[in-house]
C-alpha cells in the first residue's frame, strides 16, 4: 500500500525532474532567429532556406524562415514582423538590396543583429556582417568556361557571343557581370570575341527578377535580328534558370542538333535541371555554390554576433554598401562541367545519383 506521504514525494520528484528538464530545454534555447529569402521561384533560395533551418535548430535557436515571392512590399511587411515577434537574428538575402533602410533601423533600435546572406544590403549602417561567396570569381569562372570550350586561347576564332546578365536591382549582378568582363572584354575588344548586336553592359543585358522567361523572349529577339546566317557561338549567362531559358530559345531554332550543336552556354548555382542539361551535353557549365556551407558560416556569424564576439571575416575592405564597408566571409565557388559533376554534387552528397538519371 502507498502511503500519502509516499505520493508526495513520488509527485515531488517528477515535477522537479520536469523543472529541470524545463530549465535545460530554456537553456538552450538561444532565441528567434528570422530568415527572409527572396523568392521559392529558384530552387537555391528553397535549399538555403532547409539548410539553414537544420543548421540554427543544431545550434539551439528558433528559426523562422519567410519567402517573399520576389514581391519588395511583400518581403519588408515579412522582415517586420520578425522584427515584431523578437528575433535575435535577422539573416536576409534581399530581393532589392536598397529598400531595406526603414525596416533595418527598427530592427537596430531593438538591438538586433542582421546578417545579409549571399546578396549585399545596401544603403544603410544597420548591417553587421556579409556571409556570401566570391562572387566576382563566380563571372571569372564563367568567363573562363567560355574561353576553354572555344578554344580562344588556342587561337581558335572569332566567335560570336550575346551577353545576359542578372538582375539591375540585385548587387551580385553586376559583380557577376564585371567577373565574367574581366575575362571576355579583352577579347571582345581584340575582336576575337564579337558581340553582333552590341549590346553589352547591364542596363542593356540586365534581366529583372533573374526571369528565364524575360532571357528566352530577348534570345529569340537576338537570334531573329542578327543571327539569320550566322552561327552563334557563346552565350553568358550568369544563373541556371536564365541558362534553360536561353537554350530552349536556341533549340527553337535548330540548335543543339547534330548538324548545329549547342553554343557554349555557361551558369550558376547547378540547379537539377541545368546538372541533367550539361549531363546530356547541352549547357556547358555552372558554378556551384554549396548551400550548406553558407548556412553553416551564417549561423556561425549569428553565433559570434550575440556572444559579443569578433565573428570570423575574410574580406574587410571590398563591400562598401554605400554607407560603410560591411565585413565579409566568403566561401569559393566551384566551376562544374561534363567531367567533374560526379565528384563535385554527387559524391559530396549534395545531389543524390538517382536525382539526375
Amino acid at each position: 500500500m502507498i502511503t500519502p506521504r509516499r505520493h508526495l514525494l513520488r509527485g515531488l520528484g517528477a515535477a522537479s525532474l520536469l523543472a529541470g528538464l524545463g530549465l535545460r530545454a530554456r537553456a538552450q534555447d538561444k532565441g528567434l532567429v528570422g530568415i527572409s529569402m527572396p523568392t521559392k521561384s529558384a530552387a537555391r533560395w528553397i535549399a538555403d532556406g532547409e539548410h539553414m533551418l537544420k543548421v540554427f535548430k543544431t545550434k539551439g535557436y528558433r528559426a523562422d524562415l519567410q519567402f517573399a515571392d520576389d514581391d519588395i512590399p511583400n518581403q519588408l511587411a515579412q522582415i517586420e514582423n520578425l522584427v515584431t515577434k523578437g528575433a535575435r537574428v535577422l539573416v536576409i538575402a534581399p530581393i532589392d538590396g536598397s529598400t531595406l533602410g526603414n525596416v533595418l533601423r527598427k530592427a537596430a533600435e531593438r538591438q538586433i543583429k542582421v546578417i545579409a546572406y549571399d546578396r549585399l544590403i545596401r544603403g544603410t549602417p544597420h548591417v553587421d556582417a556579409y556571409a556570401t561567396f566570391d562572387n566576382f570569381q563566380v563571372g571569372v569562372m564563367q568567363g573562363q568556361s567560355i574561353i576553354d570550350r572555344l578554344g580562344v586561347a588556342q587561337g581558335k576564332g572569332p566567335f560570336n557571343i550575346e551577353l545576359f546578365g542578372g538582375s539591375p536591382d540585385d548587387n551580385n549582378a553586376q559583380v557577376f557581370y564585371d567577373g565574367a568582363m574581366s575575362v571576355l572584354k579583352p577579347l571582345i575588344d581584340s575582336g576575337r570575341l564579337v558581340v553582333r548586336s552590341r549590346q553589352m553592359g547591364m542596363d542593356k543585358v540586365g534581366t529583372l527578377r533573374w526571369d528565364a522567361s524575360v532571357a528566352q523572349a530577348r534570345m529569340d529577339n537576338l537570334l531573329s535580328a542578327h543571327y539569320g546566317k550566322e552561327r552563334l557561338h557563346a552565350v553568358l549567362s550568369p544563373y541556371d534558370g536564365l541558362s534553360i531559358g536561353v537554350l530552349s530559345s536556341l533549340k527553337g531554332v535548330g540548335y543543339c542538333t547534330p548538324r548545329q550543336p549547342c553554343p557554349v552556354v555557361t551558369g550558376q548555382d547547378a540547379e537539377l535541371p541545368s546538372v541533367k542539361s550539361i549531363i546530356r551535353g547541352e549547357q556547358a557549365s555552372t558554378v556551384f555554390k554549396d548551400t550548406r556551407e553558407l548556412a553553416r558560416v551564417a549561423a556561425e556569424l549569428a553565433d559570434a554576433l550575440l556572444a559579443g564576439k569578433a565573428p570570423e571575416f575574410n574580406d574587410r575592405k571590398t563591400y562598401h554598401n554605400g554607407v560603410k564597408v560591411v565585413p565579409a566571409q566568403l566561401l569559393k565557388p566551384v566551376a562544374v562541367d561534363a567531367g567533374n559533376w560526379q565528384q563535385v554534387l554527387v559524391a559530396s552528397g549534395y545531389y543524390q545519383a538517382g536525382q539526375l538519371r
